[in-house]
């Protein structure tokens, strides 16, 4: 097994508890437009392309400009209320940074979004890379967005652990030929995610960082 060199981690459901606010972000939108409101589930198969994708469920075209901003800004005014970053997970990045191991992140977030969260919660400092669902062009559970962080930094896939808490995670990295840990502390897609072939398992964010510990101490 080769040396670990870089982390990446998925960020809704993985770093962040963010499931409510993209559902209630949706909803407000859908509510202007349509005068409805859509079940989470509805909701989360309309996502894979990052928001601009998914509100064209909602909104036409010439709308869409006009719904982002408003998508947006319902989006920053509730993550205070609405979003929290899991209990542990800052310590867990500020550990990996603090080994010297390169810290990526390649959300299926918008460029937009992923910015207010980051900052929100003063963790973008930790990340060498950025990958979000703008800078791809096929989305997950594509490889490219792992792709194009193993070819930046120059890494060999053997050096490479994803981490994630989705179907499209494992598939992503399974394609790509880096290790996968899957998390499954908040994730929707819990017990398929346990049917499936993994590396790695995690059901808190301790149980993880203690496992890290072991990988690059």
């Amino acid at each position: 097994m080769n040396k670990l060199r870089c982390v990446i981690f998925d960020m809704d459901g993985t770093l962040t508890q963010t499931n409510q606010l993209i559902y209630d972000s949706f909803n407000h939108i859908a509510q202007v437009y349509q005068g409805k409101k859509f079940s989470e589930s509805e909701i989360t198969a309309m996502f894979g392309p990052p928001e601009e994708g998914a509100l064209l469920n909602v909104v036409e075209q010439p709308q869409l400009d006009e719904a982002m901003v408003q998508y947006l800004r319902f989006y920053k005014e509730n993550h205070g209320r609405l979003a929290t970053l899991y209990p542990g997970i800052q310590e867990t990045l500020r550990f990996i940074k603090n080994r010297g191991v390169l810290l990526a992140l390649f959300t299926g977030k918008g460029t937009h979004t992923t910015s207010i969260t980051l900052d929100e919660f003063g963790i973008r400092q930790y990340f060498d890379y950025i990958v979000t669902g703008n800078d791809v062009v096929k989305h997950k559970p594509s490889a490219e967005g792992i792709q194009k962080i193993i070819v930046h930094f120059g890494l060999e896939p053997g050096e490479v652990l994803m981490v994630g808490d989705s179907i499209s995670d494992v598939r992503a990295a399974r394609e790509s030929g880096v290790r996968i840990a899957a998390v499954v502390w908040d994730s929707y897609a819990k017990e398929k995610i346990l049917q499936m072939h993994t590396d790695e398992v995690f059901y808190n964010v301790a149980e993880f960082h203690n496992w890290l510990r072991s990988q690059v101490e």
